[in-house]
């Protein structure tokens, strides 16, 4: 039969009292912790999660909603994530988006039915509709990876136009002048690394044709059909800029189905160093994100928000990047 918290009390002299503050995270003294501690060992006791959310009104989970958990992406994300929960006795729920707004909305109204205590979002929507119910709970909310104007959430970024200005820059001073750039025209990420790569590129004298500019979605096979296309050209680019892993993934295998090869008759710099540029050859150059930190900070932030109730104005944490120089862009310079 499991034991229960009078086991407790029999085995240690204490009050049930003071040992139901200790189980439900109140301070007792150091001597009295130390004997509760050790009667739990002895006796296996385990902690209903249940009751005691009953008593203190916390559930000691946090949701995560992500935009696609099939994503690598997403997937290193939450164990850094699940780390640091647990490491702070919390668990986490965690929902899949799919990259679709009304299924992101729902996603957070099923965590609120399950009395999560807080919140981690890689959103999908650029609108913040669908953290009304959230709001209106009380329930504080991280937005990881993608800021929305007018959220009222903290978040954890990087500086997306500054990452891709530094692939600009690698293009520029390794001579590249026909440069092209394959990205998602419908997410915020790829928004915005668009605007840094165009931006820069223009200061230097050297935009983009619209021809080059290939607006899709951050998926392999838009990557896929957009090299595709480039490659088919009369007037090729020499360097091509892909905004995400999937679409770096999508790019290298139409150049390796093709007849060109990289970096020699196409230079690529890609986007987040997950496994591909370990694999493939050559070594793939790449922008870095700091993606411990990343979904460390996140979560946090998350439990900070969570046990100081902290309403202060919300907090916005954006982390550098970095460029893995491999082999993939060719020096004409």
């Amino acid at each position: 039969m499991p034991a229960t918290i009078r086991d407790i009390k029999d085995q240690t002299g204490l009050s049930l009292a003071t040992i139901s503050k200790y189980l439900n995270g109140g301070n007792v003294l150091p001597e009295n912790k130390v004997k509760i501690e050790r009667a739990i060992n002895d006796l296996d006791y385990q902690v209903n999660e249940m009751a005691r959310g009953l008593v203190t009104n916390m559930s000691r989970t946090v949701g995560v909603s992500v935009h696609d958990i099939g994503s690598l992406f997403c997937g290193i994300l939450l164990r850094y994530i699940g780390d640091v929960l647990k490491n702070n006795g919390y668990s986490m729920i965690i929902c899949d988006s799919r990259d679709d707004a009304k299924r992101e909305e729902e996603n957070i109204e099923f965590f609120i039915k399950k009395n999560v205590d807080g919140i981690i979002v890689i959103p999908s929507s650029q609108s913040k509709d669908f953290l009304k119910s959230a709001k209106k709970n009380n329930i504080p909310v991280v937005l990881l990876d993608r800021s929305i104007t007018g959220s009222g959430c903290d978040c954890v970024r990087i500086d997306n136009r500054a990452a891709a200005s530094l692939a600009a820059a690698l293009l520029i001073d390794n001579g590249h002048k026909a440069n092209a750039i394959i990205y998602s025209s419908v997410e915020y990420t790829g928004i915005e690394r668009y605007k840094g790569f165009l931006e820069t590129m223009s200061d230097a004298g050297m935009p983009i044709p619209e021809e080059f500019q290939m607006a899709g979605t951050h998926s392999i096979e838009h990557g896929y059909r957009s090299m595709n296309e480039l490659l088919s050209k009369k007037n090729r680019p020499t360097a091509v800029f892909t905004t995400n892993y999937e679409l770096t993934l999508g790019a290298v295998m139409a150049v390796n189905e093709s007849k060109y090869s990289c970096p020699d008759d196409i230079s690529i710099i890609g986007f987040d160093n997950l496994i591909l540029s370990h694999v493939v050859q050559p070594k793939m150059t790449m922008v870095v994100q700091p993606m411990k930190e990343m979904g460390e900070k996140a979560a946090q932030l998350i439990l900070f928000k969570i046990k100081s109730k902290d309403k202060d104005s919300p907090m916005e944490y954006v982390l550098n990047t970095s460029i893995e120089v491999g082999n993939s862009v060719l020096n004409l310079a």
